[in-house]
């Protein structure tokens, strides 16, 4: 069973910030999932997925965020969380909180194994650790 943290008022401003960076950035098959990250230090790092015609190159929005606040020189992670943008077809109004895909699992965790991330469970909005979500992580460590 998945272990769970309730969300605090720090991580809805969390979701905000990403729900923000789609709605300005939202372009329909480019851009429609958006991502943001607090650091340790407590500084919020937001940014869009970048879709490719060659599906396997394009780059997730977590991995962006990431990307965004390690080039700024914060590289210790406390909690991260994406957000889908409804396309014009679909009859969704608001954004909502997605889980991260495998890669973005494997990403999260190698740049830091202690960070918590937002995602629905059972229908409620919760923060887990990474590795909650990645059990027996590939690592080239020797133990």
């Amino acid at each position: 069973m998945l272990k769970v943290k309730p969300l605090e008022s720090k991580d809805y401003e969390l979701i905000k910030e990403a729900e923000e960076v789609i709605e300005k950035n939202y372009r329909y098959g480019r851009h429609h999932i958006g991502s943001a990250v607090r650091t340790k230090n407590g500084n919020v790092f937001a940014a869009v997925h970048v879709e490719a015609n060659v599906g396997r190159i394009t780059v997730c929005g977590e991995a962006m965020a990431i990307g965004k606040s390690i080039s700024e020189g914060d590289h210790e992670f406390d909690t991260i969380v994406a957000v889908a943008h409804p396309h014009p077809h679909e009859e969704i109004e608001n954004c909502w909180v997605v889980a991260p895909c495998g890669m973005c699992r494997e990403l999260i965790s190698d740049y830091g194994s202690d960070t918590d991330v937002i995602i629905s469970y059972k229908n409620e909005l919760v923060k887990c650790n990474v590795m909650e979500l990645l059990p027996e992580k590939y690592t080239s460590d020797v133990e």
